[in-house]
């Protein structure tokens, strides 16, 4: 199954380390961060687990609940979870999915044959309050995460639903963002009373809150 940007994310029940969860009701009001990793007791997924984990108050900030997976079994994520905390300094607290069958790996196509028939790659799927799918992003097994662009995509998101703007190529927050072209010059007047510069009429940025 390939999962686009807009679908809604396939709801699933299933066993975690955190016990069994509905992904939708599990998700509530909340943003998900929900990503794949290869194997249990793994290097790159160790110190991807861990980040996670440290970056627990900056997912938090963000009404963002991170769901991990892979196929292994849940007695297994909890052996490797002892691990992560050891090796990374860390309380590793949020849920892990456990998918030995491939079920949910393959519901959301995390499966690659030419890298592995059953481990799935480092899928990230970023989901919003209304279960919709608003980003998808693939690494190869061998390449840890960037959790500053996870996070930066985060904000880039939530800054855009706020306020209904874009975000430029590198932007951080703080910094300018893009006046939508479907937006009259009238009507962005009306909508950014702080004012814009116009670069050419199709880019026009402004600073929001």
């Amino acid at each position: 199954m390939s999962l686009h940007i807009g679908d809604t994310a396939p709801n699933f029940t299933i066993a975690t380390t955190k016990g069994e969860i509905n992904l939708h009701d599990w998700s509530g009001d909340n943003w998900v961060f929900f990503f794949s990793h290869p194997a249990d007791f793994t290097p790159v997924c160790t110190t991807e687990m861990g980040m996670t984990a440290k970056l627990a108050a900056e997912f938090e900030a963000r009404g963002v609940k991170p769901l991990g997976l892979s196929t292994d079994t849940v007695e297994e994520h909890l052996e490797w979870v002892k691990d992560v905390d050891e090796t990374q300094g860390v309380t590793l607290d949020f849920p892990i999915v456990a998918d030995p069958d491939l079920e949910i790996a393959k519901l959301y196509d995390m499966i690659h044959p030419d890298q592995s028939e059953t481990a799935a790659v480092r899928s990230v799927f970023i989901i919003d309050p209304s279960n919709k799918i608003r980003l998808v992003m693939t690494y190869p097994m061998s390449v840890g995460r960037n959790f500053d662009e996870i996070l930066r995509v985060i904000d880039s998101l939530q800054i855009s639903d706020r306020a209904g703007v874009a975000t430029p190529a590198n932007w951080l927050p703080g910094d300018d963002v893009i006046i939508p072209p479907s937006l009259s010059d009238e009507k962005a007047r009306e909508k950014f009373p702080q004012g814009f510069k116009t670069i050419k009429p199709y880019l026009r940025t402004t600073q929001v809150a």
